[in-house]
């Protein structure tokens, strides 16, 4: 599945491959570029290979990727680096739902959640920016959510897992300041996809292809943060200020 090998300017690596948003990503960074899509099974990457050649990538390759596992982070993004020189850009598009309800009786589950969604994500998160600070340039895309705003009792583990990774991402991003590594944080609201099948989609809901379309013109226009749909700026700003009363009443 490797087209071509050798240093690109343009690389852009997609830690999350499989994932529908990642790959809506991907075909809008892919014309002129060598794409590497990373993911579990990357064997059976096929089809995505192919939309994102499809699109117009000058190359695109894939490499096995698993997020849980922590130790493997630095030698993927090492590995990588050496073949195909300095990641232009790097998506984090990889992350769990999860059932709320079995969560709370469950702690390994409550964990795993946390686990995907925040820890795996610092890992990766602090592997890239020190990498790309080492080269002095590249951009980090990575996916918090409007749940992470306030949480909510309806899906407090997932929603707390997105509030860690914002607050960190924050953080980070004051850190890479000057560095050259630009970091943007997307915020989500309900996306309709694989992840959510089965369920009602909630007010200002929205398609991965919708939030793809927003980062790719949010990291163009080198901002640090997005919310997909813009309005939910206004709605996050109001969910601060509900009466908690209110608030632990809420569905979603």
């Amino acid at each position: 599945m490797t087209d071509t090998a050798g240093a690109d300017p343009n690389l852009v690596v997609v830690f999350g491959g499989r994932s529908e948003i990642g790959l809506e990503v991907a075909r809008r960074l892919a014309p002129g570029a060598t794409v590497l899509l990373a993911a579990r099974r990357a064997d059976d990457l096929a089809a995505e290979v192919a939309a994102v050649r499809a699109a117009g990538a000058a190359a695109v390759h894939v490499r096995e990727f698993d997020a849980d596992d922590l130790a493997g982070h630095t030698p993927l993004v090492e590995s990588i680096v050496a073949e195909y020189g300095p990641i232009g850009t790097a998506v984090l598009a990889f992350g769990i739902l999860g059932d709320q309800q079995r969560a709370e009786r469950d702690p390994a589950h409550a964990a795993a959640i946390v686990h995907t969604d925040f820890v795996a994500q610092v890992s990766l998160l602090t592997v890239l920016a020190t990498t790309m600070r080492a080269a002095g340039r590249g951009s980090i895309v990575a996916f918090s959510s409007i749940a992470g705003t306030r949480v909510r009792r309806a899906n407090y583990v997932y929603g707390s897992a997105k509030a860690g990774l914002d607050g960190f991402c924050s953080g980070l991003a004051d850190a890479l300041h000057g560095s050259g590594v630009h970091l943007l944080v997307v915020r989500p609201g309900f996306v309709i996809g694989r992840m959510t099948a089965g369920m009602s989609p909630a007010p200002l809901s929205s398609t991965p292809a919708q939030v793809a379309e927003a980062t790719v013109r949010a990291l163009r226009r080198r901002r640090r943060t997005v919310w997909v749909p813009a309005p939910l700026a206004v709605l996050a700003l109001a969910f601060r200020m509900t009466p908690r009363f209110v608030w632990r009443r809420l569905p979603r």
